[in-house]
Protein backbone atom coordinates (compact mmCIF):
# COMPACT_ATOMS: atom_id res chain seq x y z
CA UNK A 1 0.00 0.00 0.00
CA UNK A 2 2.78 2.36 0.90
CA UNK A 3 4.61 1.44 -2.31
CA UNK A 4 1.51 2.22 -4.39
CA UNK A 5 1.19 5.71 -2.87
CA UNK A 6 4.80 6.46 -3.68
CA UNK A 7 4.28 5.36 -7.31
CA UNK A 8 1.19 7.60 -7.72
CA UNK A 9 3.02 10.62 -6.27
CA UNK A 10 5.95 10.10 -8.62
CA UNK A 11 3.59 9.86 -11.55
CA UNK A 12 1.76 13.08 -10.59
CA UNK A 13 5.08 14.89 -10.23
CA UNK A 14 6.13 13.78 -13.71
CA UNK A 15 2.86 14.99 -15.24
CA UNK A 16 3.19 18.36 -13.49
CA UNK A 17 6.77 18.71 -14.74
CA UNK A 18 5.73 17.96 -18.33
CA UNK A 19 2.89 20.49 -18.10
CA UNK A 20 5.18 23.23 -16.83
CA UNK A 21 7.69 22.41 -19.57
CA UNK A 22 4.98 22.64 -22.24
CA UNK A 23 3.72 25.95 -20.88
CA UNK A 24 7.28 27.28 -20.77
CA UNK A 25 7.97 26.21 -24.37
CA UNK A 26 4.69 27.75 -25.56
CA UNK A 27 5.47 31.03 -23.80
CA UNK A 28 9.00 31.06 -25.22
CA UNK A 29 7.72 30.44 -28.75
CA UNK A 30 5.29 33.33 -28.50
CA UNK A 31 8.03 35.62 -27.19
CA UNK A 32 10.33 34.63 -30.06
CA UNK A 33 7.55 35.27 -32.56
CA UNK A 34 6.85 38.65 -31.00
CA UNK A 35 10.56 39.51 -31.08
CA UNK A 36 10.77 38.48 -34.71
CA UNK A 37 7.72 40.63 -35.46
CA UNK A 38 9.35 43.60 -33.73
CA UNK A 39 12.57 43.20 -35.77
CA UNK A 40 10.74 43.87 -39.10
CA UNK A 41 11.14 47.67 -39.54
CA UNK A 42 8.23 49.89 -40.43
CA UNK A 43 9.33 52.12 -43.31
CA UNK A 44 7.55 54.65 -45.49
CA UNK A 45 6.67 53.32 -48.92
CA UNK A 46 4.98 55.02 -51.88
CA UNK A 47 3.42 53.67 -55.06
CA UNK A 48 4.88 54.92 -58.34
CA UNK A 49 2.40 56.82 -60.52
CA UNK A 50 2.45 58.79 -63.74
CA UNK A 51 2.34 62.59 -63.43
CA UNK A 52 3.21 65.70 -65.38
CA UNK A 53 6.54 67.05 -64.21
CA UNK A 54 7.52 70.67 -64.73
CA UNK A 55 11.06 71.25 -63.54
CA UNK A 56 13.36 74.18 -64.15
CA UNK A 57 16.81 74.55 -65.66
CA UNK A 58 18.92 77.43 -64.36
CA UNK A 59 21.56 79.26 -66.42
CA UNK A 60 23.80 82.05 -65.07
CA UNK A 61 23.11 85.28 -66.94
CA UNK A 62 24.48 88.79 -67.34
CA UNK A 63 21.91 91.54 -67.80
CA UNK A 64 22.50 94.32 -70.32
CA UNK A 65 20.35 97.23 -71.40
CA UNK A 66 18.80 97.09 -74.83
CA UNK A 67 21.40 99.66 -75.84
CA UNK A 68 24.43 100.69 -73.78
CA UNK A 69 25.99 103.74 -75.43
CA UNK A 70 29.37 105.10 -74.29
CA UNK A 71 29.37 108.88 -74.22
CA UNK A 72 32.71 110.24 -75.51
CA UNK A 73 33.68 113.84 -76.32
CA UNK A 74 34.37 114.68 -79.94
CA UNK A 75 36.91 117.37 -78.98
CA UNK A 76 39.55 117.70 -76.28
CA UNK A 77 39.23 120.12 -73.42
CA UNK A 78 38.50 120.61 -69.75
CA UNK A 79 35.02 119.81 -68.46
CA UNK A 80 33.46 123.05 -67.24
CA UNK A 81 30.10 121.73 -66.04
CA UNK A 82 28.27 118.44 -65.39
CA UNK A 83 24.49 118.75 -65.80
CA UNK A 84 23.36 115.25 -64.73
CA UNK A 85 24.02 112.78 -61.96
CA UNK A 86 24.58 109.04 -61.91
CA UNK A 87 21.39 107.01 -62.19
CA UNK A 88 19.41 109.91 -63.62
CA UNK A 89 17.02 109.17 -66.47
CA UNK A 90 17.71 111.38 -69.51
CA UNK A 91 16.20 111.94 -72.94
CA UNK A 92 17.94 111.98 -76.28
CA UNK A 93 19.49 115.40 -76.98
CA UNK A 94 19.58 116.42 -73.32
CA UNK A 95 22.77 118.29 -72.30
CA UNK A 96 25.12 116.20 -70.16
CA UNK A 97 28.47 118.07 -70.08
CA UNK A 98 30.11 121.21 -71.40
CA UNK A 99 33.76 121.46 -72.40
CA UNK A 100 35.75 124.72 -72.26
CA UNK A 101 34.79 126.41 -75.60
CA UNK A 102 37.28 129.31 -75.63
CA UNK A 103 39.76 127.88 -78.12
CA UNK A 104 36.98 126.61 -80.37
CA UNK A 105 35.22 129.98 -80.35
CA UNK A 106 38.51 131.55 -81.41
CA UNK A 107 38.86 128.99 -84.17
CA UNK A 108 35.36 129.86 -85.44
CA UNK A 109 36.16 133.59 -85.49
CA UNK A 110 39.43 132.93 -87.32
CA UNK A 111 37.67 130.78 -89.91
CA UNK A 112 34.99 133.42 -90.38
CA UNK A 113 37.67 136.05 -91.15
CA UNK A 114 39.29 133.66 -93.59
CA UNK A 115 35.98 133.48 -95.42
CA UNK A 116 35.78 137.28 -95.57
CA UNK A 117 39.32 137.48 -96.90
CA UNK A 118 38.70 134.78 -99.50
CA UNK A 119 35.53 136.46 -100.68
CA UNK A 120 37.41 139.79 -101.06
CA UNK A 121 40.12 138.05 -103.08
CA UNK A 122 37.41 136.51 -105.25
CA UNK A 123 35.83 139.90 -105.88
CA UNK A 124 39.22 141.33 -106.87
CA UNK A 125 39.89 138.43 -109.23
CA UNK A 126 36.49 138.83 -110.86
CA UNK A 127 37.11 142.54 -111.42
CA UNK A 128 40.48 141.79 -113.01
CA UNK A 129 38.88 139.17 -115.22
CA UNK A 130 36.25 141.63 -116.48
CA UNK A 131 38.94 144.18 -117.36
CA UNK A 132 41.07 141.67 -119.20
CA UNK A 133 38.04 140.44 -121.09
CA UNK A 134 37.34 143.96 -122.37
CA UNK A 135 40.95 144.38 -123.44
CA UNK A 136 40.92 140.94 -125.05
CA UNK A 137 37.78 141.75 -126.98
CA UNK A 138 39.59 144.86 -128.39
CA UNK A 139 42.63 142.74 -129.21
CA UNK A 140 44.73 144.80 -126.87
CA UNK A 141 45.95 141.79 -124.85
CA UNK A 142 46.53 138.22 -125.82
CA UNK A 143 44.22 135.32 -125.10
CA UNK A 144 46.71 133.82 -122.64
CA UNK A 145 46.49 136.87 -120.45
CA UNK A 146 42.72 136.64 -120.38
CA UNK A 147 42.86 132.92 -119.63
CA UNK A 148 45.17 133.65 -116.70
CA UNK A 149 42.64 136.09 -115.29
CA UNK A 150 39.91 133.47 -115.58
CA UNK A 151 42.09 130.96 -113.73
CA UNK A 152 42.65 133.47 -110.95
CA UNK A 153 38.86 133.77 -110.54
CA UNK A 154 38.51 129.99 -110.25
CA UNK A 155 41.31 129.86 -107.70
CA UNK A 156 39.64 132.59 -105.67
CA UNK A 157 36.32 130.71 -105.76
CA UNK A 158 38.07 127.58 -104.48
CA UNK A 159 39.65 129.56 -101.68
CA UNK A 160 36.23 130.87 -100.66
CA UNK A 161 34.81 127.34 -100.62
CA UNK A 162 37.75 126.09 -98.55
CA UNK A 163 37.36 128.96 -96.10
CA UNK A 164 33.66 128.26 -95.72
CA UNK A 165 34.39 124.56 -95.11
CA UNK A 166 36.93 125.47 -92.44
CA UNK A 167 34.33 127.72 -90.85
CA UNK A 168 31.77 124.92 -90.83
CA UNK A 169 34.33 122.57 -89.24
CA UNK A 170 35.20 125.12 -86.59
CA UNK A 171 31.53 125.69 -85.83
CA UNK A 172 30.97 121.93 -85.58
CA UNK A 173 33.87 121.58 -83.15
CA UNK A 174 32.42 124.40 -81.11
CA UNK A 175 29.06 122.60 -80.96
CA UNK A 176 30.86 119.49 -79.71
CA UNK A 177 31.76 121.42 -76.57
CA UNK A 178 28.18 120.72 -75.47
CA UNK A 179 27.97 116.95 -74.93
CA UNK A 180 24.39 115.67 -75.33
CA UNK A 181 22.71 112.34 -74.64
CA UNK A 182 22.81 110.11 -77.75
CA UNK A 183 19.76 108.10 -76.64
CA UNK A 184 17.06 107.78 -74.02
CA UNK A 185 18.17 105.91 -70.95
CA UNK A 186 19.78 106.01 -67.53
CA UNK A 187 23.13 107.65 -66.81
CA UNK A 188 25.86 105.31 -65.63
CA UNK A 189 28.93 106.20 -63.58
CA UNK A 190 30.59 109.57 -64.18
CA UNK A 191 34.32 109.22 -63.50
CA UNK A 192 35.22 112.75 -64.64
CA UNK A 193 33.89 115.90 -62.99
CA UNK A 194 34.49 119.65 -63.50
CA UNK A 195 38.11 120.35 -64.32
CA UNK A 196 38.83 116.91 -65.75
CA UNK A 197 40.58 116.84 -69.12
CA UNK A 198 38.41 114.98 -71.62
CA UNK A 199 39.50 113.72 -75.02
CA UNK A 200 38.10 111.47 -77.74
CA UNK A 201 40.78 108.85 -77.10
CA UNK A 202 40.28 108.85 -73.35
CA UNK A 203 37.80 107.02 -71.13
CA UNK A 204 34.07 107.55 -71.76
CA UNK A 205 32.50 110.41 -69.84
CA UNK A 206 29.61 108.10 -68.93
CA UNK A 207 27.32 105.40 -70.37
CA UNK A 208 23.66 105.82 -71.28
CA UNK A 209 21.68 102.60 -70.89
CA UNK A 210 18.28 102.15 -72.47
CA UNK A 211 16.71 99.76 -69.95
CA UNK A 212 13.05 99.93 -70.92
CA UNK A 213 13.83 96.41 -72.12
CA UNK A 214 16.84 94.36 -71.06
CA UNK A 215 18.73 91.42 -72.50
CA UNK A 216 19.79 88.51 -70.32
CA UNK A 217 22.78 86.80 -71.91
CA UNK A 218 23.44 83.15 -71.01
CA UNK A 219 25.00 80.09 -72.63
CA UNK A 220 23.63 76.80 -73.95
CA UNK A 221 25.93 73.85 -74.54
CA UNK A 222 26.10 72.00 -77.81
CA UNK A 223 24.11 69.16 -76.23
CA UNK A 224 21.41 71.61 -75.13
CA UNK A 225 21.12 72.95 -78.67
CA UNK A 226 20.84 69.44 -80.12
CA UNK A 227 18.14 68.54 -77.59
CA UNK A 228 16.36 71.82 -78.37
CA UNK A 229 16.19 71.08 -82.10
CA UNK A 230 15.50 67.35 -81.68
CA UNK A 231 18.88 66.52 -83.21
CA UNK A 232 18.11 68.66 -86.22
CA UNK A 233 14.53 67.50 -86.79
CA UNK A 234 13.35 71.12 -86.60
CA UNK A 235 15.10 74.38 -87.30
CA UNK A 236 16.53 76.52 -84.54
CA UNK A 237 14.06 79.32 -85.32
CA UNK A 238 11.14 76.91 -85.00
CA UNK A 239 12.56 75.54 -81.75
CA UNK A 240 12.92 79.05 -80.31
CA UNK A 241 9.36 79.93 -81.33
CA UNK A 242 8.07 76.80 -79.57
CA UNK A 243 9.98 77.46 -76.37
CA UNK A 244 7.91 78.45 -73.32
CA UNK A 245 8.29 81.77 -71.57
CA UNK A 246 11.41 81.98 -69.45
CA UNK A 247 11.84 83.62 -66.07
CA UNK A 248 14.63 85.47 -64.33
CA UNK A 249 15.93 84.73 -60.85
CA UNK A 250 17.56 87.82 -59.38
CA UNK A 251 20.80 88.00 -57.42
CA UNK A 252 18.89 87.91 -54.12
CA UNK A 253 17.12 84.67 -55.07
CA UNK A 254 13.77 86.31 -55.79
CA UNK A 255 11.95 85.78 -59.08
CA UNK A 256 11.47 88.74 -61.42
CA UNK A 257 7.70 89.18 -61.81
CA UNK A 258 7.65 89.52 -65.63
CA UNK A 259 8.28 86.61 -67.97
CA UNK A 260 10.56 86.89 -70.99
CA UNK A 261 11.27 85.18 -74.28
CA UNK A 262 14.41 83.67 -75.76
CA UNK A 263 15.13 85.98 -78.70
CA UNK A 264 18.31 84.81 -80.42
CA UNK A 265 21.06 82.20 -80.36
CA UNK A 266 24.49 83.03 -81.75
CA UNK A 267 25.47 81.15 -84.88
CA UNK A 268 28.92 80.19 -83.58
CA UNK A 269 29.80 77.79 -80.77
CA UNK A 270 32.82 78.92 -78.77
CA UNK A 271 35.50 76.25 -79.04
CA UNK A 272 36.93 77.13 -75.63
CA UNK A 273 33.63 76.69 -73.77
CA UNK A 274 31.65 74.45 -76.12
CA UNK A 275 28.63 76.74 -75.72
CA UNK A 276 26.70 79.30 -77.73
CA UNK A 277 25.57 82.68 -76.46
CA UNK A 278 21.81 83.03 -76.05
CA UNK A 279 19.83 86.23 -75.49
CA UNK A 280 16.51 86.48 -73.66
CA UNK A 281 14.44 89.66 -73.74
CA UNK A 282 12.57 91.00 -70.68
CA UNK A 283 10.38 94.07 -70.30
CA UNK A 284 11.65 96.49 -67.64
CA UNK A 285 9.03 99.20 -67.52
CA UNK A 286 9.72 100.14 -63.89
CA UNK A 287 13.50 100.22 -64.35
CA UNK A 288 14.09 97.56 -61.69
CA UNK A 289 16.75 95.77 -63.72
CA UNK A 290 20.00 97.61 -64.41
CA UNK A 291 22.64 97.01 -67.03
CA UNK A 292 25.56 94.99 -65.68
CA UNK A 293 23.61 93.12 -62.99
CA UNK A 294 23.54 89.33 -62.82
CA UNK A 295 20.94 86.64 -62.33
CA UNK A 296 19.79 83.25 -63.60
CA UNK A 297 17.58 82.53 -66.58
CA UNK A 298 15.02 79.88 -65.59
CA UNK A 299 13.79 77.66 -68.43
CA UNK A 300 10.89 75.31 -67.55
CA UNK A 301 11.27 71.68 -68.65
CA UNK A 302 7.86 70.03 -68.95
CA UNK A 303 7.69 66.22 -69.05
CA UNK A 304 4.23 64.64 -69.51
CA UNK A 305 3.56 61.08 -68.29
CA UNK A 306 6.63 61.21 -66.09
CA UNK A 307 7.54 59.12 -63.06
CA UNK A 308 8.70 61.46 -60.29
CA UNK A 309 10.26 60.06 -57.11
CA UNK A 310 11.96 61.69 -54.11
CA UNK A 311 15.72 61.94 -54.28
CA UNK A 312 15.94 60.48 -50.77
CA UNK A 313 14.51 57.21 -52.15
CA UNK A 314 17.64 56.64 -54.27
CA UNK A 315 21.27 55.79 -53.68
CA UNK A 316 24.35 55.72 -55.89
CA UNK A 317 26.72 52.84 -56.49
CA UNK A 318 29.55 52.96 -59.03
CA UNK A 319 28.08 55.98 -60.83
CA UNK A 320 24.68 54.33 -61.12
CA UNK A 321 21.48 55.19 -59.27
CA UNK A 322 19.29 52.59 -57.54
CA UNK A 323 16.01 52.33 -55.62
CA UNK A 324 14.57 49.62 -53.36
CA UNK A 325 11.41 48.09 -54.84
CA UNK A 326 9.12 45.92 -52.66
CA UNK A 327 7.99 42.60 -54.06
CA UNK A 328 4.75 40.76 -53.16
CA UNK A 329 6.40 39.43 -49.98
CA UNK A 330 7.40 42.94 -48.88
CA UNK A 331 11.05 42.09 -49.47
CA UNK A 332 13.33 44.81 -50.82
CA UNK A 333 14.82 44.36 -54.28
CA UNK A 334 17.53 46.75 -55.52
CA UNK A 335 16.60 48.14 -58.95
CA UNK A 336 18.77 50.38 -61.18
CA UNK A 337 17.11 53.48 -62.63
CA UNK A 338 17.97 56.31 -65.01
CA UNK A 339 16.91 59.90 -64.34
CA UNK A 340 16.90 63.25 -66.16
CA UNK A 341 19.80 65.58 -65.56
CA UNK A 342 17.32 68.33 -64.68
CA UNK A 343 15.92 68.21 -61.15
CA UNK A 344 14.54 70.56 -58.53
CA UNK A 345 16.87 69.44 -55.72
CA UNK A 346 14.19 67.26 -54.12
CA UNK A 347 12.82 64.95 -56.82
CA UNK A 348 14.08 62.96 -59.80
CA UNK A 349 12.26 62.32 -63.08
CA UNK A 350 12.81 58.64 -63.86
CA UNK A 351 13.27 57.75 -67.51
CA UNK A 352 13.72 53.96 -67.08
CA UNK A 353 13.79 51.29 -64.39
CA UNK A 354 10.36 51.87 -62.81
CA UNK A 355 6.76 51.49 -63.90
CA UNK A 356 3.43 52.63 -62.45
CA UNK A 357 2.32 50.44 -59.57
CA UNK A 358 5.81 49.69 -58.29
CA UNK A 359 6.26 50.25 -54.56
CA UNK A 360 9.50 51.92 -53.52
CA UNK A 361 11.00 52.54 -50.09
CA UNK A 362 11.46 56.26 -49.40
CA UNK A 363 12.77 56.09 -45.83
CA UNK A 364 16.12 54.90 -44.53
CA UNK A 365 17.61 54.35 -47.99
CA UNK A 366 21.39 54.45 -47.75
CA UNK A 367 21.32 53.89 -43.97
CA UNK A 368 19.18 51.02 -42.65
CA UNK A 369 17.63 49.52 -45.76
CA UNK A 370 19.44 46.61 -47.41
CA UNK A 371 18.73 44.36 -50.35
CA UNK A 372 16.47 41.32 -49.70
CA UNK A 373 15.24 42.81 -46.42
CA UNK A 374 11.76 42.26 -44.92
CA UNK A 375 9.85 45.53 -44.53
CA UNK A 376 6.57 46.43 -42.84
CA UNK A 377 5.37 49.08 -45.36
CA UNK A 378 3.72 52.30 -44.21
CA UNK A 379 2.07 53.63 -47.36
CA UNK A 380 2.29 57.39 -47.93
CA UNK A 381 0.87 59.59 -50.74
CA UNK A 382 2.95 59.83 -53.89
CA UNK A 383 4.90 63.07 -53.48
CA UNK A 384 5.94 63.01 -57.12
CA UNK A 385 2.39 62.80 -58.47
CA UNK A 386 1.64 66.45 -57.73
CA UNK A 387 0.18 68.93 -60.22
CA UNK A 388 2.74 70.79 -62.27
CA UNK A 389 1.67 74.10 -60.72
CA UNK A 390 2.96 73.00 -57.31
CA UNK A 391 6.41 72.33 -58.68
CA UNK A 392 7.02 75.84 -60.02
CA UNK A 393 6.89 79.23 -58.38
CA UNK A 394 3.50 80.93 -58.66
CA UNK A 395 3.77 84.27 -60.41
CA UNK A 396 0.51 85.86 -59.25
CA UNK A 397 -1.26 86.09 -55.86
CA UNK A 398 -4.16 83.98 -57.16
CA UNK A 399 -1.80 81.26 -58.38
CA UNK A 400 0.08 81.35 -55.08
CA UNK A 401 -3.17 80.97 -53.10
CA UNK A 402 -4.28 78.07 -55.32
CA UNK A 403 -0.91 76.39 -54.85
CA UNK A 404 -1.08 76.68 -51.07
CA UNK A 405 -4.67 75.37 -51.02
CA UNK A 406 -3.72 72.38 -53.18
CA UNK A 407 -0.75 71.58 -50.95
CA UNK A 408 -2.94 71.76 -47.82
CA UNK A 409 -5.55 69.49 -49.38
CA UNK A 410 -2.92 66.95 -50.46
CA UNK A 411 -1.39 66.98 -46.98
CA UNK A 412 -4.77 66.48 -45.27
CA UNK A 413 -5.63 63.56 -47.57
CA UNK A 414 -2.24 61.97 -46.91
CA UNK A 415 -2.57 62.32 -43.16
CA UNK A 416 -6.12 60.88 -43.22
CA UNK A 417 -4.99 57.90 -45.28
CA UNK A 418 -2.01 57.27 -43.00
CA UNK A 419 -4.24 57.50 -39.87
CA UNK A 420 -6.69 54.97 -41.36
CA UNK A 421 -3.86 52.53 -42.11
CA UNK A 422 -2.45 52.90 -38.60
CA UNK A 423 -5.94 52.34 -37.12
CA UNK A 424 -6.39 49.20 -39.21
CA UNK A 425 -2.97 47.92 -38.11
CA UNK A 426 -3.89 48.46 -34.44
CA UNK A 427 -7.19 46.64 -35.00
CA UNK A 428 -5.31 43.63 -36.37
CA UNK A 429 -2.91 43.65 -33.43
CA UNK A 430 -5.72 43.82 -30.79
CA UNK A 431 -6.95 40.17 -31.19
CA UNK A 432 -3.39 38.90 -30.82
CA UNK A 433 -2.97 40.84 -27.56
CA UNK A 434 -6.32 39.51 -26.29
CA UNK A 435 -5.27 35.95 -27.10
CA UNK A 436 -2.01 36.39 -25.25
CA UNK A 437 -3.86 37.74 -22.21
CA UNK A 438 -6.24 34.78 -22.25
CA UNK A 439 -3.37 32.33 -22.35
Amino acid sequence: MKSAKITISALALSVLTLGLTAVSCSSGGEQNAAAAQQQVPKLKVETVEYSTSELNSYYPAIIKGRSDVDVRPMVSGFITKVYVDEGQRVSRGQTLFTIDPVQYEAAVESARQQVVSAEAALASAMTSERNTRMLHDKNIISSSQHDMAVDNVNIARSAVAAAKAALASAQKNLSYCVVKAPANGVVGSIPGREGTLASPSGAPLTTISDITQVYAYFSLTEKDLLDLTGNGVKTLDAALAAMPDVHLRLANGEMYPLAGRVATVSGVIDNTTGAASVRALFDNTNGMLRSGSTGQVVIPVRTPNAIVIPQKATYELQDRRFVYVLNDSNMTVSAPIEVLDVNDGQNFVVTSGLKPGDRIVIEGVGNTVRDNMKVDPVMVPNTGAMPAATQTAATTPDEAAATVEAAKKAGEEGRAKQAAEQKAAKGKAAPKDSAKAAK
